[in-house]
C-alpha cells in the first residue's frame, strides 16, 4: 500500500498541474482577447465611415484615411514591433502595445475632428504592431510544444480570422444602436482586463542586440510607399507622376532595406529565417491569402449595402456564416495538424476557398443571400480556416527563442501588406470593369438614386456587380497562385514531437 506522504506528494502534483493547465487556459484567453481587438479594429470602422463622414465633415479624399492610417502603421511597423520583443521582453513589449492601442481608442472615441481622429487610428496602428507580433511569440513561450500549443495556436490563427468578421458585425450594431464612436470605446474595457491578464504569463529569455534603427526606417518606409503608390495608381492612374515616384522610391527603400539585412550584426529581418523552405513558403502563401480575404469583405459589404441595400447591423450579422466556417475549420486544422503533413491541410484548404471566390464571381444584382452568398460565404471561411493554421505553425516552428518574435511579425506583415496590395490592386480591376459597361458606374448609381431615375439605378447596379465579381475572379486566381505555391515548395513531415530532429532551429 501507498504510503500517506506517496499518497499526498502525488495530490499535489496534480494539483500543481491543475494549476498549471488552469493558468495555461487564462493566458490563452487573454493572448486570444488581444488578438481579436488589434484584427477586428481593421474592419470595425469600415460600416461606421459614413456615419463618421457626417458628422466630422470629412472630406470624401480623407475618409479613406480613417482605414488606410491604420493598416500603413499596423502593417508598416509589424517588423520593429516584433524585434522590440526579442530584445525589451515580450511581455513587457505586449503590455506597452496594448497600453497605446487602448489609450488611442479613448482618443479616437473622443475625437473632435478628422485630424484627431486619423492621428488616434496611426497610434492604434502602432500599438497592434507592437502586440500582435509578441502576442504569437508568447504562446511559443507560454505553452510547450504538442497539443498544447497547437490548441492555442488553432484559436490564435482563428481569431485573425473571425477578427475582421467580427468586427463588420461588431461595427454595424454599435453604429446602428449606440454611435460611432462605439466601435472605438468597446475597445477600453477589453484592453484593461488583457493588461490585467499579462500577470498570469511567463515572460521568456531576453536577447542582447539593439533596435536596427536603420533596416525599420527603410523596411517601414518602403512599404508605406509601396502601399500608398498601389492606392494612389488605382484612383489616380498609374502614370501619374507621384505614384511613379513613389513606385521608385518603394523599390529604392526596399533592395537598401534587404542590404542592410544582409550586412547589419542585428538585424530587424534576420535573412536566415528565409533560409527554411517552408518558412518561406508560409509567408508568401500568406501574402496571397491576406490580399484576397481583405478584398473580399471590402467587395462583399459594397456589393450588400449598395446593390442589396442592407442596413450597417444588417451587413454584419450578413457576415455571421463567415464566422461559423472559419471557426470550425481552425478547430478541426488545429487538431489535423499532429496528423499529416501541413500542405495535406493547406493544399485542400486553399482549393477550397478558391471555389468560395469563383462561387461570388457569379453574383447578380438580384442574387439571393439564403441560395448564393450564405453557402459561398461558408464555403470560403472553411477554406481559408483550413490553411491559416498550418501557415501560422509553418512561420514559428524550429525558431529559435531569440527570433520567435520577429518570425510571427513577418507572417502578420505578410497577411498586412499582401491585404493592402490585393484590395489596391483589385479595387482598380473592379472600377475599370464597371466602368467599362457604364462610365462612372458608382458616380451615376448615387445620383440615379438622388434623381429617382430607377431604370439607370438598375443599370448602375448591374456595372458595379459586373466589377465586384470581376474582382472575385481575380481573387480566386490569387488563392490559386498561394496552392500552387504550397503544393510545389511545401515539402514539410507531420509534427514528431519525440524526433528531436523534426523542429530544427535554424542558426
Amino acid at each position: 500500500m501507498p504510503s500517506d506522504s506517496t499518497t499526498a506528494a502525488g495530490q499535489r502534483h496534480s494539483a500543481t498541474k491543475e494549476e498549471a493547465g488552469h493558468r495555461l487556459g487564462l493566458v490563452l484567453i487573454v493572448i486570444a482577447a488581444a488578438q481579436l481587438m488589434v484584427v477586428l479594429d481593421g474592419t470595425i470602422t469600415n460600416i461606421a465611415l459614413p456615419s463618421i463622414q457626417t458628422d466630422l465633415d470629412v472630406s470624401a479624399s480623407n475618409l479613406a484615411w480613417v482605414v488606410n492610417s491604420y493598416a500603413l502603421a499596423f502593417g508598416g511597423l509589424l517588423l520593429l514591433g516584433g524585434r522590440a520583443g526579442d530584445l525589451f521582453g515580450r511581455r513587457r513589449m505586449f503590455r506597452i502595445g496594448i497600453v497605446l492601442f487602448t489609450l488611442a481608442s479613448l482618443l479616437g472615441g473622443l475625437a473632435p475632428n478628422e485630424a484627431m481622429l486619423i492621428g488616434a487610428r496611426i497610434l492604434q496602428g502602432i500599438g497592434a504592431a507592437i502586440a500582435a507580433p509578441t502576442a504569437l511569440s508568447l504562446i511559443a513561450t507560454n505553452f510547450p510544444e504538442g497539443k498544447p500549443r497547437n490548441r492555442a495556436m488553432g484559436v490564435y490563427a482563428a481569431m485573425s480570422g473571425l477578427g475582421s468578421t467580427i468586427g463588420l458585425l461588431l461595427g454595424g450594431t454599435l453604429t446602428d444602436y449606440l454611435d460611432w464612436r462605439w466601435v472605438f470605446i468597446v475597445n477600453i474595457p477589453i484592453g484593461l482586463l488583457v493588461l490585467l491578464g499579462t500577470r498570469l504569463m511567463a515572460e521568456g529569455e531576453r536577447n542582447t542586440g539593439r533596435l536596427d534603427v536603420p533596416g525599420a526606417i527603410t523596411g517601414t518606409g518602403g512599404l508605406i510607399a509601396l502601399v500608398y503608390a498601389i492606392t494612389r495608381g488605382g484612383e489616380d492612374g498609374w502614370t501619374d507622376t507621384l505614384t511613379l515616384g513613389l513606385f521608385g522610391a518603394a523599390a529604392v527603400l526596399l533592395v537598401l532595406f534587404l542590404i542592410l539585412q544582409a550586412r547589419t550584426t542585428h538585424p530587424m529581418m534576420p535573412l536566415r529565417l528565409f533560409r527554411d523552405r517552408n518558412r518561406a513558403v508560409a509567408y508568401a502563401t500568406m501574402l496571397f491569402l491576406g490580399s484576397g480575404m481583405f478584398a473580399t469583405f471590402y467587395f462583399l459589404t459594397l456589393y450588400m449595402q449598395q446593390i442589396l441595400g442592407y442596413s450597417p447591423v444588417k451587413t454584419g450579422f450578413a457576415y455571421l456564416p463567415f464566422s461559423v466556417g472559419m471557426g470550425v475549420a481552425a478547430g478541426m486544422s488545429s487538431k489535423l495538424i499532429a496528423r499529416v503533413a501541413p500542405r495535406v491541410i493547406a493544399g485542400p484548404g486553399l482549393l477550397v476557398a478558391a471555389g468560395g471566390m469563383f462561387w461570388f464571381s457569379t453574383l447578380e444584382p438580384g442574387s439571393s443571400y439564403t441560395t448564393h452568398l450564405m453557402p459561398a460565404m461558408f464555403v470560403t471561411a472553411l477554406g481559408l480556416g483550413m490553411s491559416f493554421v498550418p501557415m501560422t505553425l509553418g512561420a514559428v516552428s524550429g525558431v529559435r527563442d531569440r527570433d520567435s518574435g520577429i518570425a510571427s511579425a513577418l507572417l502578420n506583415t505578410a497577411q498586412q501588406v499582401g491585404g493592402a496590395l490585393g484590395l489596391a490592386v483589385l479595387s482598380t480591376v473592379s472600377t475599370s470593369a464597371a466602368d467599362d459597361k457604364l462610365a462612372d458606374a458608382a458616380g451615376t448609381f448615387y445620383k440615379a438614386i438622388a434623381m429617382k431615375d430607377f431604370a439607370l439605378v438598375g443599370r448602375a447596379a448591374d456595372a458595379l456587380t459586373h466589377g465586384y465579381t470581376t474582382a472575385f475572379t481575380v481573387a480566386a486566381a490569387l488563392f490559386v497562385t498561394g496552392l500552387v505555391i504550397t503544393l510545389l515548395a511545401m515539402n514539410a513531415k507531420k509534427q514528431d514531437h519525440h524526433d528531436p530532429a523534426a523542429a530544427p532551429h535554424l542558426g
